[in-house]
């Protein structure tokens, strides 16, 4: 069984002419293709105007002398006395010794007239030269008196020339053409230097447009050297906060306001990384330390053999579990607090009741404040957002009118048209420290001695915002004593 051999692989296409260009340009720097692109559309522009003119100044110098060739006087007689010879050449001399009888008015002096045999051509006095015949031009015999064509010529010596062609028709004679020429050689030579001097001027526009092109490219280019500097000092010295300035609006005038805005961005970033980590470093320090404390004591007694009191040991196990779950609570908080502070979208975002959830929440608080009264009021509202964060946010609020509220106080709780208020009835917070109170490790001078981390109301500000709220913290609205803190959230009383 034979086979057939597959058919050879064809070779590969060398690539085109545009996409030799394009791949040149690619390899090329960004101030080298502006350079070039910009010299060529001028190089573009000044080839069509140039060609523009010069077509320009052709057809009017041509339609110019069509214009006089037309207006040129025609014979009305023809010479009757004076035998044609038989070659141009012939004519030229015989006309040169003699003139031939005409009537009919002055001739031009390019003037020739042929015979119904074309090779009988005879010329006025006043001729210079000797128009060469094409084969059609005896096709003009059929004209009538007063029709005429314009073709382009040349004389018999070769100059190029504008010719008219007519037919005269003497009574009791053969009809004659009548040939009229205007040399055009003069206005040939003319359009010949134009030619040279339009190019000599296009090539000229041409360099001084690669030229100025490198300069408006250099001067173009200059911010966005300055913006390459300053991301490779960045990215060598790892310094982010550097900026350039900024002129004018256009388009690399936002480009360097983007820049210094992502610069300080990421300065900020880092000072808020960094501010977080000494922060947490701190407040880790102090459960770290008492729990080393404790463990090195048992570890010690155990060691020498002298047990710790029952009271002692039991007191030291009670101190480590409630620092055990101190720090449990911290980095809870901070793997909270490491989430991107801004709202976001995605699979954590559901419709939550936000009732349903201030009803946990209340619960939770009434466990850890029993001897406090809770009034509560709360309408059905639902919000897009993440229901853990939210709840959490809702608990630090009452943990805190928890914390602070007297014995046998009073927190109201109301929830009416997306807006939840928190009122304890404890000692408030002072006018200068409202501005602290929702950043991260803040605590009060004069609350540093309660439990907690200050981390509770840096949750609330960031989870209220992820849902695209917003969260206030001041003095009762009534004037009386404690603090009032405000969710503000955007929503519908129904889940739709």
């Amino acid at each position: 069984m034979s086979t057939v051999p597959p058919p050879p692989l064809a070779p590969p296409r060398a690539p085109g002419r545009r996409t030799r260009v394009v791949h040149w340009l690619r390899s090329r720097s960004l101030r080298g293709r502006l350079t070039f692109l910009s010299a060529a559309a001028v190089a573009v522009a000044i080839a069509l105007s140039a060609l523009a003119c010069w077509f320009i100044v052709h057809k009017q110098l041509y339609d110019q002398v069509e214009t006089e060739l037309r207006n040129a006087p025609n014979p009305r007689g023809v010479f009757l006395h004076v035998p044609c010879p038989s070659t141009p050449e012939a004519a030229l001399q015989k006309v040169q010794n003699s003139t031939p009888e005409v009537t009919g008015g002055p001739v031009p002096r390019d003037t020739q007239y042929v015979l119904l045999d074309p090779t009988q051509v005879c010329l006025p006095s006043m001729a210079s030269n000797a128009i060469a015949i094409q084969k059609d031009d005896v096709q003009a015999l059929r004209f009538k008196n007063g029709q005429s064509i314009i073709r382009d010529g040349r004389y018999t010596n070769g100059d190029p020339a504008m010719v008219r062609i007519s037919v005269v028709r003497p009574p009791g004679a053969p009809p004659v053409l009548v040939m009229v020429a205007t040399p055009t050689k003069s206005i040939e030579d003319s359009l010949q230097g134009l030619a040279i001097l339009l190019g000599a001027v296009s090539l000229g526009g041409i360099l001084l447009a690669a030229v100025a092109g490198r300069l408006v490219a250099h001067s173009s280019l200059k911010p966005v050297d300055q913006l390459t500097d300053a991301v490779e000092h960045i990215a060598r010295t790892e310094e982010v906060g550097t900026t350039i300035p900024v002129h004018g609006d256009d388009e690399i005038a936002r480009l360097s306001t983007s820049f210094n805005s992502m610069s300080t961005a990421l300065a900020n970033s880092r000072e808020r990384q960094t501010r977080l980590i000494a922060d947490a470093g701190h407040e880790l320090r102090t459960p770290l330390t008492s729990l080393r404390t404790n463990v090195d004591l048992l570890i010690r007694s155990n060691d020498t053999g002298r047990p710790l009191p029952p009271a002692t040991k039991t007191k030291l196990l009670g101190n480590m579990k409630a620092q055990m779950q101190e720090l449990t609570i911290l980095i809870g908080d901070l793997l909270q607090l490491s989430r991107p502070d801004t709202p976001k979208a995605g699979p954590n975002l559901t419709v939550v009741a936000l009732h349903e959830i201030a009803g946990r929440a209340i619960e939770r608080a009434k466990l850890r404040g029993p001897g406090l009264v809770f009034e509560t009021s709360t309408e059905p509202w639902f919000v897009h957002g993440d229901a853990a964060g939210l709840e959490r946010a809702v608990i630090n609020l009452l943990d805190n009118a928890v914390k602070y509220s007297p014995p046998g106080g009073t927190i109201d709780v109301r929830l009416q048209q997306g807006v939840l208020t928190v009122r304890d009835h404890g000692p408030g917070i002072p006018p200068d420290e409202l501005q602290y109170v929702f950043d991260r490790f803040w605590r009060s001078p004069s609350s540093r001695q309660l439990p907690g981390s200050g981390l509770g109301l840096s949750i609330v500000a960031q989870s209220v915002r992820e849902a695209g709220g917003e969260v206030t913290l001041g003095p009762a609205d009534d004037g009386g004593p404690g603090a009032l803190a405000t969710v503000r959230l955007p929503g519908g009383p129904a889940p739709e």
